[in-house]
């Protein structure tokens, strides 16, 4: 990404507008440079198929009930069932339906996991653009506590914190969301520290814009395409760490249909040759984790040419 700043050092270390022809030309640059990206990115097989699979669960998550066949909610008295033309997914143990509890099991999925990741990413790229561009005392000191917070393994921390704190979803948005936050960090920490010896910063400095400034109109929007990816490489990991807590017991909770739950619920059975209930939220975490990782690839491949 180009830089932003529009002031140069001129003659004696002193700032020196740039001409309003390049200032216009710059401008003009970048936004073809999006442009062309973005082209690039829809015309990815792989990001195709990503962004096609997540609109279908999206579209289940919004629509819910409305587009099930039957009440996720409530069974049938012909209990588990096959299977068959009836019920496509089959039937779980108290009688409901499989595929309207998989595609309202979406929504749960797709509330937290999203605002995990995001909390995730707002508190890790802070903490990561002050460490890498104060550096220093400041730095040092964050990099010990971000280092202490990667040495924990994610799934046990979040497991003995839920156990302490309970297991509403907004509970499990913060701890997942903090726990992910030292490796966003990491992240934009060794971009920041790429962009800050750059010549823009140092005319920025030579303005005498302040530090807040500099973090938030001149470095941030340039390590901007590392934080999108990061985003939706987190978005991929808290549906697979939302889905591993439910499937522990310390998740979502019933009657939700969440996919982690359903597989904790069902599991069990396969053994019996009872594989439906288990099989297809299982498949529902995976497509979605998969669509997720696809759609990361192609953005970091767009981002890096």
């Amino acid at each position: 990404m180009e830089p932003t700043s529009i002031l140069a050092p001129g003659p004696g270390g002193q700032p020196a507008e740039l001409p309003a022809a390049d200032l216009s030309a710059s401008r003009a640059q970048r936004s073809s440079a999006r442009r062309e990206r973005l082209t690039v990115l829809v015309k990815r097989p792989a990001f195709l198929v990503g962004a096609a699979v997540m609109i279908f669960w999206i579209v289940c998550a919004i629509l819910g009930e409305r587009i099930t066949p039957y009440d996720p909610y409530n069974g049938f008295s012909l209990g588990r069932q096959p299977p068959s033309l009836e019920h496509l997914f089959g039937t779980d143990r108290i009688g409901r339906d499989v595929l309207s509890r998989v595609m309202v099991g979406s929504r749960d999925v797709l509330i937290v996991a999203p605002l995990a990741a995001l909390l995730g990413v707002l508190l890790g790229t802070s903490l990561g653009l002050v460490m890498g561009f104060y550096r220093g005392i400041v730095d040092d000191v964050l990099s010990r506590i971000v280092e202490a917070f990667l040495a924990l393994p994610v799934i046990l921390v979040a497991l003995l914190t839920l156990v302490v704190l309970g297991s509403s979803s907004i509970v499990v948005v913060f701890v997942v969301g903090i726990l992910f936050a030292p490796i966003v960090a990491r992240t934009v920490r060794s971009a920041v520290l790429s962009e800050r010896q750059l010549d823009y910063v140092e005319a920025a400095r030579l303005r005498g814009e302040s530090g807040l400034y500099i973090l938030s109109r001149e470095i941030f929007p340039n390590v901007l395409g590392p934080t999108i990816v990061e985003l939706t490489v987190r978005f991929g990991y808290a549906i697979f760490t939302v889905a591993t807590l439910s499937f522990l017991g310390v998740g979502l909770q019933p009657p939700s249909p969440d996919w982690g739950l359903s597989v904790s619920q069902e599991y069990t059975n396969m053994i019996s040759g009872i594989w439906w209930p288990t099989f297809f939220p299982a498949l529902a975490i995976a497509s979605t984790v998969i669509a997720i990782n696809l759609i990361a690839d192609s953005l970091q491949s767009v981002l890096s040419e």
